[in-house]
């Protein structure tokens, strides 16, 4: 904007004295530059910039201006001026009628003399500010003395185009909103660091837009998905957070301590128990969005506390539950794209139903194409020796310790499939050693009717026909148990509460969890799990 800078301030120049009849020595020429803005906070270390940034809320004080507002009233958000100006006004034409405040965080300063140009950055967009000396008269002094990149203000003008084509708020008048004591950091230099943009969120979301179009594609995620099941007739219903057995899930908890009531509790690590004694209280469809917890390493897909879904509908099983996952996820990418084919990384992503479904011995075998899972003999001692030399010849980790041919096929599964599984993939009908809450296959002996949805390699939902048979559940927990007392500290405990419940009798039901964020990493394609947890767990900064 320099030559329009120039431009208007000649306009805002004194005319020039009448010339002189006598012809005078005309003094050397110097040699000009372009006009530089003005820097108002030189080079000054942390504590001095914020120093000086006191005292002009101080000096704003001292003359009855209170630097810290109560409320503003705006007329317009920045996205709604381009909206409403798009393809209107010509370069250095004015809206003269158009009377609009608008509000936000000044995020750069330009000042030249009489004039300035700031940008402005509310929620919506950012737009540029323009202000004369001759159009704000004494405040413009003021702007100058007070205000710095950081600060929140509000301006009231018209709308006009500049003559480069910038759409502006000519200002008429301006309020500091809130000062600042703290500047923003350096545009290329001061926010790259991962670990400071998670320690400083809100600075991370001030000065990258692309992490705030994130979270904003998260809320409309979570609100989409609430809407479909709302509109399909499922309630909403808040299981504890504190509970005296941790299950429906084999993962290590949290442990905590009630005082008053002398009770040692832990975190959730998932809420299917409570929400299934729902379903056999007499409610059909019922789910829960809610904070899970679960006391194991971090990554870039796990955090110690992540968001999910668990939905149970009774009446149906896995295989409703896998039209009902289609049905969801597209909703939700409908939501925060036009398109169902989406980018990931190197990949491109299609969720276009329908998704591929895939066995886990068939898929097993894809990789190990001279051995079959299926074909053995359960009743033959040698079978889990065969397995075995097999996964270790593949290079599975950690073969020795299992103990049955279900938990070699899963340990198969796991190091040679999943990382491969970068479309969306059912894949189902897993060992029931590895899925204790799941009903038997109805066709399939040692099997389970459960599925797990994969997709950029990464597990993205669980479900199962959910196990009816209250005898059964109690062996199963019991097996649990022995592996807990064992030393494996991420195996469940009998917990009677449900089982003297599901002796209540439990309908036929299909069971869903959907892991909300790493959904939330495929649909706006974000390579960490803490990309898109406004506030994840980290070290202490020492």
């Amino acid at each position: 904007h320099i030559q329009e800078l120039l431009a208007l301030k000649a306009k805002l120049a004194p005319p020039a004295a009448p010339k002189e009849e006598k012809k005078k020595k005309n003094p050397p020429k110097k040699k000009q530059g372009k006009q530089k803005p003005k820097n108002d906070e030189p080079q000054m270390s942390e504590s001095e910039l914020r120093q000086n940034r006191l005292n002009k809320a101080q000096a704003m004080r001292d003359v009855d201006v209170e630097p810290y507002a109560y409320s503003y009233d705006r007329t317009h958000s920045a996205g709604q001026l381009h909206e409403l100006y798009d393809g209107k006004l010509e370069g250095g034409e004015e809206d003269e009628a158009a009377d609009v405040a608008v509000a936000g965080r000044v995020m750069v300063k330009r000042v030249f003399g009489k004039l300035a140009f700031f940008t402005l950055q509310d929620e919506s967009s950012t737009i540029q500010l323009h202000l004369e000396k001759n159009r704000l008269g004494d405040t413009f002094k003021d702007l100058k003395a007070w205000v710095d990149a950081g600060d929140i203000i509000g301006v009231r003008g018209s709308v006009r185009r500049t003559d480069k084509g910038e759409l502006s708020v000519y200002a008429k008048e301006w309020t500091m909103l809130t000062k600042s004591a703290a500047p923003l950091p350096d545009k290329y230099h001061g926010l790259t660091d991962i670990s400071k943009r998670y320690r400083n969120r809100h600075l991370d979301l001030i000065v990258n837009p692309d992490v705030r179009d994130t979270f904003r594609k998260r809320a409309l995620i979570t609100s989409s998905l609430r809407r479909q099941l709302d509109e399909m007739d499922f309630l909403e219903i808040e299981t504890p957070v504190l509970q005296s057995q941790p299950g429906g899930a084999e993962a290590k908890p949290f442990e905590t301590y009630h005082n008053t009531m002398d009770m040692n509790l832990t975190l959730r690590i998932a809420t299917e128990l409570h929400l299934k004694r729902l379903i056999i209280g007499g409610f059909d469809r019922v789910y829960e969005i809610g904070r899970i917890f679960r006391n194991e390493g971090i990554s870039t897909r796990h955090n110690p506390e992540f968001t999910s879904i668990e939905l149970y509908q009774a009446y149906a099983d896995y295989n409703d539950m896998m039209e009902l996952t289609e049905s969801l996820v597209c909703g939700m990418c409908d939501a925060v794209s036009d398109t169902r084919i989406l980018p990931y990384g190197e990949h491109m992503i299609s969720v276009e139903r329908p998704w591929r479904r895939v066995t886990m011995h068939d898929i097993v075998k894809e990789e190990l194409p001279d051995f079959d899972f299926e074909a053995l003999d359960p009743n033959d001692p040698e079978t889990l020796v065969k397995a075995k030399e097999i996964a270790i010849a593949a290079g599975v980790p950690k073969v020795d310790g299992l103990t049955s041919v279900g938990y070699v096929l899963n340990a198969c599964f796991e190091e040679l499939c999943e990382p491969k599984l970068i479309q969306p993939t059912f894949v189902i009908d897993y060992p029931i050693e590895v899925s204790p809450l799941a009903k038997p296959h109805r066709s399939k002996p040692g099997l389970t009717e459960r599925f797990e949805l994969f997709a950029t390699g990464r597990e993205l939902a669980n479900s199962f026909s959910e196990l009816t048979d209250a005898e059964d559940q109690r062996a199963r927990f019991e097996a649990q148990a022995a592996k807990k007392d064992a030393g494996d500290e991420e195996a469940c405990g009998v917990d009677e509460e449900f089982l003297q419940a599901l002796e209540q009798g439990m309908p036929p039901t299909g069971g869903l969890g959907i892991g909300i964020d790493r959904l939330v990493m495929l649909l706006t394609n974000s390579a960490s799990i803490r990309d898109v947890i406004a506030f994840p767990l980290l070290k202490q900064d020492t």
